[in-house]
């Protein structure tokens, strides 16, 4: 809540004894003499309000309530007139000023005034506050790609549980992006601004874990395969987990703790069970085969802006030859493949015959793209034409990378 007021009168007595006035009733007075005096501290988000005369010698009240609203036009500004000058004061309403005030004016007119007006200018910062949280709340979708129900449905769960204090376990096929829900997690969370380590847990003595832990001991700590960990260490991260202060733990694994897995044999049920009451679950690429095409545009896109270069075109027949592969090696696969796209080094595809998939995939996507040009690009009348129900036609749109607009 501000409490600040910034006036600018270059009368020093008249100065003063409003100075005197604001700080009696609990306000934070900033005293200028000039313009020049008062424009280096307007800025935006400034956390006060503007008092100003408007008749001043240089640089007077309008000029300064012009330069108020290509700073912020939000920030009141309140206008101290003369008799003579009240249709100029009424006319400046019209262009932002928030009130004007005649001379001489009687303090508790005065004080009634700065109340509307830091009432009104808490009202725009704590909206921008709170927009700025929700920006940075959606990180999740600026960095978890894709649009099918699995994705919403990862993206809505990393939600949920980055707000939430506790150690979590995040689950996924390698090259899934572990590490990056992790990031993600960070992010959300209320240590955001806080430091976050990463550490490998093959190998990671407890005198090493002991170290990460202090120096993060306000953030994050992610332990990429945490199954890996020497038992002793283990024992140190479970008792870290049990006294529930210092550093966040998210803990990484690439392999279902209910598996059948030799790897698993060693892993302390104490800890597992500490780690499975909040988890994360990535789904890999084969079981969303319609974010592939939405993944890898974002890929070619970003590695195109980091290389300085222009984006090159994904054509029907790239989306086919993605659509195709099985991506074992999940997002991370698919973003070396989309950076040698992007640089136009990609491996070269084998010629011949097209398999049998890739077949039927040219044919469906011919078969939409011909009815949406016959239907001028309308998307519900091309899939009624194609008796397909709504959503499984966005999803062909998606596969495809098709956009019913270009055909309008």
């Amino acid at each position: 809540m501000t409490d600040t007021v910034l006036v600018v009168e270059d009368d020093a007595l008249v100065r003063e004894a409003i100075g005197q006035t604001l700080e009696l009733e609990g306000y934070t007075p900033i005293l200028a003499g000039s313009f020049i005096v008062a424009k280096d501290h307007i800025k935006r988000d400034f956390h006060g309000v503007v008092l100003s005369d408007i008749r001043m010698p240089g640089r007077d009240g309008l000029y300064l309530l012009d330069y108020v609203q290509t700073m912020d036009k939000d920030l009141p500004v309140i206008l101290l007139t003369g008799e003579g000058d009240i249709p100029m004061a009424v006319a400046a309403i019209t262009k932002g000023a928030f009130d004007f005030l005649e001379k001489p004016c009687a303090n508790d007119v005065l004080i009634e005034a700065i109340i509307k007006a830091v009432r009104a200018r808490n009202l725009v910062l704590e909206n921008r506050r709170l927009k700025s949280a929700m920006t940075r709340g959606d990180v999740a979708s600026r960095m978890i790609y894709g649009g099918s129900d699995k994705a919403n449905v990862l993206r809505d769960q990393v939600r949920k549980i980055g707000v939430i204090e506790g150690a979590v376990l995040i689950e996924g096929a390698p090259g899934a992006g572990i590490a990056k829900v992790a990031e993600v997690i960070h992010l959300l969370s209320a240590r955001a601004e806080n430091p976050f380590g990463r550490v490998a847990g093959n190998g990671l003595e407890p005198h090493q874990l002991g170290e990460l832990l202090n120096e993060n001991a306000d953030g994050t700590v992610f332990i990429d395969e945490f199954t890996a960990l020497p038992i002793e260490t283990q024992f140190a991260l479970l008792d870290h987990i049990d006294r529930g202060q210092g550093a966040r733990i998210l803990a990484g694994c690439s392999i279902k703790l209910g598996a059948q897995d030799a790897s698993l044999d060693k892993l302390d049920t104490d800890l597992r069970i500490r780690l499975e009451a909040l988890r994360v679950v990535i789904p890999a690429l084969k079981e969303r085969p319609e974010d592939i095409p939405v993944i890898f545009r974002e890929y070619v896109q970003r590695a195109s802006e980091q290389a300085n270069i222009a984006s090159p075109e994904i054509t029907p027949e790239v989306v086919a030859g993605l659509m195709a592969q099985e991506w074992p090696g999940n997002a991370r696969a698919l973003m070396n493949a989309a950076i040698r796209f992007a640089l136009g080094v990609e491996q070269e595809q084998k010629t011949g015959e097209l398999g049998l998939v890739e077949k039927l995939a040219q044919v469906e996507r011919t078969l939409i793209v011909d009815a949406l040009q016959k239907n001028h690009g309308n998307a519900s009348a091309t899939a009624s034409q194609l008796l397909l129900p709504r959503k499984t036609f966005y999803d062909k749109l998606t596969k495809h990378g098709i956009r019913p607009e270009n055909y309008r």
